[in-house]
């Protein structure tokens, strides 16, 4: 419904109401996702589930350029852009009639309690990091740069709130448990956050240097980052397959697959001359897809591998929350670098290698994050192992002892 609302309307005001009440629909919908693999699957099944899902991720992301740039091309005229939004609208009604036929039903438990100054606080806090990132083209940067410090505050304060909700024994937006006692999710969230800040930016910046710097039209430039997508679909399914035998290390691998593709991509487009340069970056295009296929599905699993069922919806809510924030902060701040760096070279090379140079440090900080907890739970493995040994060795009387 919003998404036909956003095609029929008349002016920009009214597709901004529309986009805003999309976004919250999808915020309604996306944390189901993942709480319903936790709760319906268990053991290596669910590491498969979550693989598929992964999938889906990447079959999304590759269609969805080409087959917005094939709209793009097909509709004629200055309104040829609302068919973007009205292709949603059957897709929607057959997920509906799906999700009503194969999704399990659950009883009701009553009414939730919805924390909506928390909503509130954590919406603030977000909105005043993201606004000066917005607004680094016109000088947002130098002029609002106190707003990063309000967002700060806010964030602490809705953080302060949270934990004084839990103390009283109501139920808060986001349970501070989830981060001091379930193993690996503080750093799963983190690893996922950072991720999608560098993920959800780049593609936006890439369609800007692709359609703006080349000339580009929509549907060539959805190819040219076609490579990625396909890549990273494929090893999303064998991910969930894998995930149970090499646990965070695949995150690992895969982090370092995407940093490797992209940062080889962003220089060949940078010195490479402008008629070869999107060629020669495709395959390392395709190489930073297939890692990006062991990252997001492969960490939710390990990030909610040990939550407790009964926290599952508010885990994968909160998980959610997190990939969706670092995408929102991505997609805001590296089209907003994007822009500052060409408004003073213009050089369009120059501004695509900055913004992906920014991009690979958000990806290398969440590498730092991936290494960090596999060589700790390598380390636990390891004292455990050594424990056992030592049990084992000890003489049965003394066990008895």
């Amino acid at each position: 419904l919003c998404s036909a609302a956003c095609g029929a309307a008349p002016g920009i005001t009214l597709l901004v109401v529309a986009r805003l009440a999309q976004g919250l629909a999808a915020g309604f919908m996306a944390p189901q996702n993942s709480a319903l693999i936790q709760q319906m699957f268990r053991g290596t099944e669910r590491g498969r589930a979550f693989g598929y899902f992964g999938a889906t991720v990447g079959v999304s992301s590759a269609s969805g350029p080409i087959v917005g740039g094939a709209i793009l091309a097909l509709a004629d005229g200055m309104q040829g852009w609302r068919w973007i939004f009205y292709v949603n609208v059957p897709i929607g009604v057959l997920a509906v009639l799906l999700g009503r036929r194969l999704l399990p039903r659950t009883r009701k438990s009553g009414r939730g309690h919805v924390d909506v100054p928390g909503v509130l606080l954590l919406g603030l806090g977000v909105l005043a990091f993201m606004y000066p990132l917005v607004q680094a083209e016109s000088g947002g940067l130098r002029r609002l740069w106190w707003l990063f410090l309000v967002g700060a505050a806010v964030l602490a304060v809705f953080v302060r709130r949270q934990r004084r909700l839990l103390a009283r024994g109501t139920t808060p937006l986001l349970d501070p448990r989830l981060f001091s006692t379930v193993r690996g999710y503080a750093i799963g969230a983190g690893v996922g956050t950072l991720y999608f800040i560098g993920f959800s930016g780049v593609w936006l910046v890439f369609a800007l240097f692709y359609q703006h710097g080349l000339h580009y039209s929509p549907l060539e430039s959805g190819l040219a980052v076609t490579p990625f997508a396909i890549g990273s679909a494929g090893a999303a399914v064998v991910s969930g397959r894998l995930v149970d035998r090499f646990g965070r290390l695949l995150t690992v691998w895969g982090l370092s697959g995407v940093i490797v593709g992209l940062s080889t991509a962003a220089l060949l487009l940078r010195f490479a001359p402008l008629d070869h340069a999107p060629w020669l970056a495709a395959p390392a295009l395709f190489v930073g897809g297939v890692g990006g296929g062991f990252v997001v599905s492969p960490n939710i699993t390990l990030t909610l591998r040990d939550v407790p069922v009964r926290m599952a919806g508010a885990a994968g809510g909160a998980l959610q929350t997190g990939q969706r924030l670092g995408a929102a902060v991505g997609t805001a701040a590296l089209p907003g670098l994007f822009y500052l760096v060409l408004g003073r070279s213009d050089d369009f090379q120059v501004a695509l290698f900055i913004a992906l140079c920014a991009a690979l440090a958000a990806m290398l900080t969440s590498l730092a994050l991936a290494a960090y907890d596999w060589l700790r739970d390598r380390r636990r493995r390891a004292a455990h192992g050594k424990c056992a040994q030592e049990v084992a060795n000890t003489p049965v009387h003394s066990r008895q002892l």
